[in-house]
């Protein structure tokens, strides 16, 4: 279990705290880009609250707005133009994991002449890898990604279809500035599939990672009964702060590194809804909800004491009389029950995907993170038709 962490992002962390933005963006700019989603924020009040704290301390700011759910490489080019073009000294993100994601990516690419798509991982020879980008400022408004607080940023290109990521530390945001209280007005679906990523995150870690490590063991089974406990409080009410707020905090800690050090993660799941979610714009957290139960299902085969593990200490069943990959599986159904229990889909009908482009979802999904046979890396490594496999029984 060899590792190094560093995690430099600050987080501001309580209801209220949107009310401090002017002020810790002061210590990184004068003039900020705001950068938004598909308008929500100004639905809900927290542009207004946004920009209230910025003109209280002086500072000016410009928009930019209308990044996609599963954002494209084009609104991270104009953005980028946007900030260079205004001569803007600091990028905020306010909004979700797409908004956080688009943004960390034009901070690069504001300080970058070529195409931003180099930067991201994509099967490409030769990787651009940024040296420096301007200082970003994190204003989550839904708990799902833990973008805010890790150097991760997932693109789409539109064109090829390819959704792809970087990962680099110079992407940690400067500040997360965390508010639950921004998170109240998230429509029920949504906060569901923010749950299902925020569990998957730590998922990934626990089944695909290294043996050996029994603390993050530990610290990723307290995440995923986090995030069921107060996520099924959180979608039954939306107003229900206290559930927000834990489930917020789970986010964060779900992908800040914290719990997969040492680990030396990989994750299939997260590769595989990727290529289903750059070729239908699927919702990320959906598209888990989707490929996670039948990945499980495949894994468990190979791993079966670590599923009979998870079955005992998330959802404690008993063993008694059982073999470990049938309790194994018991655990797996426990999960997909409690997915459908909070209104995650859980077959690919449900989202109208056919098995017509399975064969090239499977060759996109190890087009990145794979090994020198071509397998998408995994616990275990799997070939495309095992992707297939995968695919059909989530049909």
């Amino acid at each position: 279990m060899n590792f190094e962490f560093q995690n430099p992002t600050k987080i501001i962390f309580g209801a209220g705290t949107i009310a401090r933005l002017g002020e810790v963006v002061s210590e990184y700019g004068k003039k900020a880009m705001i950068v938004t989603g598909g308008g929500s924020v100004k639905r809900t009040g927290a542009f207004d609250k946004a920009v209230e704290s910025l003109k209280s301390a002086g500072l000016a700011y410009v928009e930019c707005t209308d990044v996609e759910p599963n954002p494209r490489i084009t609104s991270v080019a104009r953005g980028a133009k946007i900030a260079k073009d205004e001569g803007c000294d600091v990028i905020i993100a306010l909004g979700g994991g797409s908004t956080m994601d688009a943004a960390k990516v034009m901070g690069a690419a504001a300080l970058y002449d070529g195409n931003p798509w180099d930067m991201i991982l994509h099967g490409q020879e030769e990787v651009y890898i940024p040296t420096e980008t301007l200082p970003v400022i994190t204003v989550p408004t839904l708990a799902a990604t833990g973008s805010e607080a890790n150097c991760g940023a997932v693109i789409t290109n539109d064109e090829t279809k390819i959704k792809s990521f970087i990962q680099i530390p110079l992407l940690f945001p400067k500040v997360a500035l965390v508010d639950p209280e921004l998170t109240v007005s998230v429509p029920q679906n949504h906060s569901a599939y923010g749950v299902c990523d925020i569990i998957t995150h730590v998922m990934e870690g626990y089944f695909n990672g290294v043996d050996g490590t029994p603390i993050q063991d530990r610290f990723a089974e307290g995440v995923i009964i986090n995030a069921i406990e107060y996520g099924r409080k959180a979608v039954a009410n939306d107003e229900n702060l206290e559930a927000r707020a834990h489930v917020q905090w789970a986010s964060i800690v779900a992908l800040n590194g914290w719990v997969q050090a040492g680990v030396h993660m990989l994750a299939p799941m997260h590769m595989i809804e990727h290529a289903l979610s750059a070729h239908h714009d699927l919702t990320h957290g959906a598209g888990l909800a989707i490929v996670g139960p039948a990945w499980m299902r495949f894994a468990a085969k190979y791993r079966p004491e670590r599923f009979a593990q998870f079955a005992q200490r998330v959802f404690g069943l008993s063993s008694e009389g059982k073999d470990a990959l049938t309790l194994g599986m018991e655990g797996i159904d426990a999960y997909e029950t409690f997915l459908r229990e909070i209104g995650c889909p859980t077959t690919l009908s449900e989202v109208n995907i056919t098995g017509e482009l399975f064969e090239q979802y499977a060759k996109d999904a190890a087009l990145v993170v794979r090994d020198e046979d071509g397998k998408l890396l995994g616990r275990p490594p799997m070939t495309t038709e095992d992707i297939v496999e995968v695919l059909k029984s989530a049909l």
